[in-house]
């Protein structure tokens, strides 16, 4: 078969590409690019295409494969390796705090922690407790941005160690 035979006879086939596109994707935009790659792929492989056969069939497979191959690399590009120890799960079966006095306890040893921070270190901290954001705690406190965010780093860090020993 020519290429100019080929390309007659994939023009003509893939108006119906587009409906299935959408199918997949479920938006217009991610379709389009979708239908165009596919293009791109059978021109690219028009060797591969036996003549007298299906063609709809070659380029519906085309397209499922680029859709697939094109979630599961997403899907790996979401995934997030998570070295640290397992201190910070969400899931973790470590113990609970079910009593309300020890709990209370524990509330009163965060906030006597915090009232004992250093002042340069505890009203940016504060400000962040509260909601505040990096650059609104900058403009309220006039001070630089990094400065901020270093400040917020110590008195977490300080605040860390003095949980920790109690």
């Amino acid at each position: 078969m020519s290429t100019v035979e080929f390309n007659q006879l994939l023009l003509h086939n893939a108006d119906f590409l587009k409906p299935f596109a959408i199918n997949l994707t479920r938006d217009s935009e991610a379709a389009n690019d979708l239908f165009q790659e596919t293009l791109y792929k059978a021109l690219a492989n028009r060797e591969k295409y036996n003549a007298g056969t299906n063609i709809k069939a070659w380029l519906f497979t085309i397209m499922r494969n680029i859709f697939i191959n094109n979630y599961r690399r997403k899907a790996k590009q979401k995934t997030i390796f998570d070295n640290s120890g397992n201190d910070y799960l969400l899931n973790n079966a470590g113990p609970v705090v079910n009593n309300d006095a020890e709990a209370g306890m524990r509330l009163k040893e965060m906030q006597a922690a915090i009232r004992n921070l250093p002042e340069i270190f505890k009203t940016p901290f504060l400000l962040y407790f509260d909601g505040y954001k990096y650059n609104e705690i900058a403009d309220t406190l006039g001070e630089p941005l990094g400065t901020i965010k270093s400040r917020i780093h110590f008195a977490r860090k300080l605040l860390k160690e003095q949980i920790q020993r109690a």
